[in-house]
């Protein structure tokens, strides 16, 4: 794909930009802020990591019985492929002992491995992106504004983000590797972090499943998405002006649904597990794999 883009002339940074929309985890736009008081906004939340904008801790949440969840335990994160020098070291001062890589093997032959500190153990464990990544890549480079209003505009982009967050549940080996990852968060002994490519739909599901089966209310977890927003908004609007300036499209706006999430969106999610399994309960049992003691040990592992 990079060869087609330097073929149509695009500057450097139009490039980049271009080639990191195609695995549709730019993200933001018009966010839906959570309220003031929300902990999602809670100090010491938003990590400051050069090279990264959607990084974050999921402590500090309450639960139903009124116990928190941890600090420093559990981060999600985008790709962190696009790590600085002094990024790799504000990581490794985290004291990760691993983090699982939920992009596919396309996503990451584009956008690049992951730059881990020492000691870092990196797990694959990639969750289909319902071919996003190469419908994307095709839309902009067919520098067509009609071709592109069809695809994206009148509800086709927001059709397409609905029928990805469904098959996180409808699709087996998205069930296999979203169970596998919770479990290794319920058997970690040291802190541990998960992403996808800009870490708002793969990282964004797993965040909420984590959270709500440690008993953080849906509404509260729902906030924590939603923050992806505010984080990538200005990165997603840059990424739509390169895309404008380098000629790839006359209405980057249609990306927009593409590059949000929205509470549309995780209701799919959350409604096709209930749709599929009857409760979200049994959706963690049967249909991510999750066991009684796995779920105890998460409990134990990320609550105190």
């Amino acid at each position: 794909m990079r060869s087609v883009f330097r073929a149509a002339g695009a500057s450097a940074a139009a490039l980049a930009l271009v080639v990191t929309l195609a695995p549709v985890a730019a993200h933001a736009a018009t966010p839906a802020p959570a309220p003031a008081a929300s902990l999602s906004s809670a100090p010491g939340r938003v990590l400051s990591v050069p090279g990264l904008v959607n990084a974050r801790d999921l402590g500090g949440y309450t639960t139903y019985d009124g116990k928190t969840t941890k600090w420093g335990t559990v981060y999600r994160s985008e790709t962190l492929s696009k790590l600085t020098p002094d990024g790799v070291n504000a990581v490794g001062a985290l004291g990760l002992g691993k983090v699982v890589d939920l992009r596919t093997g396309p996503e990451i032959t584009a956008d690049g491995t992951d730059k881990l500190p020492a000691g870092v153990t990196g797990v694959a464990r990639p969750v289909d992106d319902a071919s996003l990544y190469a419908f994307i890549g095709g839309v902009v480079r067919s520098k067509d504004p009609v071709y592109q209003q069809a695809q994206l505009g009148d509800g086709a982009a927001e059709a397409r983000m609905t029928a990805l967050y469904k098959a996180f549940v409808t699709n087996p080996g998205n069930r296999a590797q979203l169970g596998a990852t919770i479990k290794d968060v319920a058997n970690s002994t040291s802190p541990i972090a998960f992403h996808c490519s800009s870490g708002k739909d793969r990282t964004g599901v797993l965040a909420d499943t984590i959270l709500r089966a440690v008993g953080v209310p849906a509404s509260t977890s729902e906030q924590d998405y939603l923050l992806s927003n505010t984080l990538r908004a200005a990165t997603d609007k840059a990424l739509r002006d390169q895309v404008k300036a380098a000629g790839y499209m006359q209405d980057p706006d249609l990306l927009i649904p593409l590059q949000e999430v929205r509470s549309d969106y995780l209701a799919a999610y959350r409604n096709q597990a209930v749709a599929d399994y009857g409760s979200f309960g049994a959706f963690l049992t049967a249909g991510l794999g999750l066991t009684p003691s796995d779920l105890l040990k998460l409990r134990s592992r990320t609550v105190s």
